[in-house]
């Protein structure tokens, strides 16, 4: 059953790249394992994939040593700055870096690991008070910041996490926006930051994420089923 979902969202992902005339390769469906057992990783593993999301630092680290080693871990949750040290050696990319102290703790640690860690700036594209993010207007002078100081970090785009929605149209206009934020980044040509990442678009909305330039979509419940958050 996994697999026919797995297989159900990467057709939905290559019809949305067809619509806005993209190739699907451009895009990447990252499977937001969070909450989910082993045994499900691993099935969903077989049916491909190869990039997996996690929202907590705990369950990163118990996975990871337990799948194969080719997985591509994402760290797309809230990052506390105590937490970094256990996973900078461990994540392909960490999706919400949203201030200067948790890219400069991130810095601090990717030094002592000697590793180069790549990044995404989280905005708070709806400026939502119950959600973590940079306000857009804030994103260019924190990319710059970590640009021009932090040698172990990677600014490679931008994350945003859209409200939630009935109908995904109505998360259009915020997906428009930040790649327009995105386009306007890049032309600055800004030292260690490049915006080919835009990770964006969630069960709800990842196909109308990509229409409007997503290159990274975080799917959990249309791959995993509902989430069991009593665990």
């Amino acid at each position: 059953m996994l697999k026919d979902n797995y297989n159900e969202v990467l057709k939905n992902v290559a019809e949305a790249c067809k619509r806005a005339g993209r190739d699907p390769e451009e895009v990447t469906l990252i499977a937001v394992s969070k909450t989910k057992p082993l045994s499900m990783l691993e099935e969903v593993y077989e049916a491909g994939a190869r990039d997996f999301g996690e929202n907590k630092v705990q369950e990163l680290t118990a996975k990871e040593p337990e799948m194969p080693s080719d997985v591509k871990w994402h760290m797309i949750g809230h990052l506390q700055r105590n937490k970094v040290k256990y996973i900078v050696d461990k994540v392909a990319l960490i999706h919400s870096v949203d201030s200067m102290r948790l890219a400069e703790e991130i810095n601090i640690c990717a030094i002592k690991k000697n590793v180069t860690v790549p990044i995404l700036i989280e905005i708070n594209a709806a400026n939502e008070p119950s959600k973590f993010g940079v306000h857009p207007e804030d994103v260019e002078e924190l990319c710059r910041q970590i640009g021009e100081n932090l040698s172990n970090v990677r600014v490679m785009g931008l994350m945003t996490v859209a409200p939630y929605v009935v109908d995904s149209e109505e998360n259009r206009e915020i997906f428009h926006k930040i790649k327009g934020l995105s386009v306007d980044i890049a032309e600055k040509n800004i030292h260690n930051v490049s915006m080919d990442i835009l990770s964006m678009g969630m069960s709800g909305d990842y196909e109308v994420a990509i229409e409007e330039g997503a290159t990274m979509v975080r799917v959990g419940t249309n791959i995993f089923g509902e989430r069991n958050y009593s665990k």
